[in-house]
């Protein structure tokens, strides 16, 4: 059963106590260059595929790389280019797989909550969400006019818990030349915990339609 955290404030924290028990410690969550990484990990060839704020339908040509047989369908509210979908109320499909790359944060929280419901519905049964934000720890990522919500880890894991996914995956997202990820990862990794302070943008969580 779902639950609206307009009404329920507590039992949203308790989800967000159920991804903190699940996802314990931030700093050792592991660190991947770009989304196209847990992408090929839980999808699956022949998958039907909603990109949600799909912009310029950039992803399709990515997904392609690696899924021939994919079955791609954009959604954007931009009417000046084009998409499959302009709103969620034009879908009659189900997919496997929702995308939704950092769009949530320039919503307000009421209406984040309205999307991450939306996406749930016009999934199949165990079909999943794989979906990016900016990572509030880094110093400069969330600070974008447009941006209207941040969001830690737990907090938009225990939305989707709450809506009805089970958060299955985070990971922290960091592209940038080899010597520097490593320099990053292994040996300054720790200065970045002390001070609270990442260098990784964003953070990328993969739910499971219950």
């Amino acid at each position: 059963m779902t639950i609206d955290i307009s009404d329920s404030w507590s039992k949203l924290y308790e989800t967000r106590k159920v991804i903190r028990e699940n996802f314990p410690d931030f700093w050792k969550m592991r660190v991947i260059r770009k989304p196209m990484w847990a992408i090929r990990r839980f999808m699956k060839e022949g998958d039907l595929v909603l990109d949600a704020g799909s912009y310029n339908r950039g992803l399709y040509h990515q997904l392609k790389t690696s899924f021939q047989d994919v079955k791609y369908r954009s959604m954007d509210i931009d009417r000046d280019k084009k998409h499959d979908y302009y709103s969620f109320e034009e879908i009659k499909e189900k997919f496997d797989i929702v995308f939704l790359f950092e769009v949530i944060e320039h919503l307000n929280l009421q209406d984040g909550v309205i999307l991450l419901k939306k996406i749930h519905h016009v999934l199949k049964d165990k079909g999943k969400i794989i979906l990016t934000t900016p990572n509030v720890f880094h110093p400069n990522r969330y600070w974008e006019c447009s941006h209207k919500v941040s969001y830690r880890h737990d907090e938009i894991g225990g939305i989707m818990d709450s809506v009805g996914f089970n958060v299955v995956q985070i990971y922290r997202v960091y592209n940038d030349s080899f010597l520097k990820r490593m320099f990053r990862i292994y040996i300054a990794s720790f200065v970045h915990e002390y001070f609270s302070v990442d260098f990784a943008k964003s953070i990328l969580l993969v739910g499971e339609k219950k």
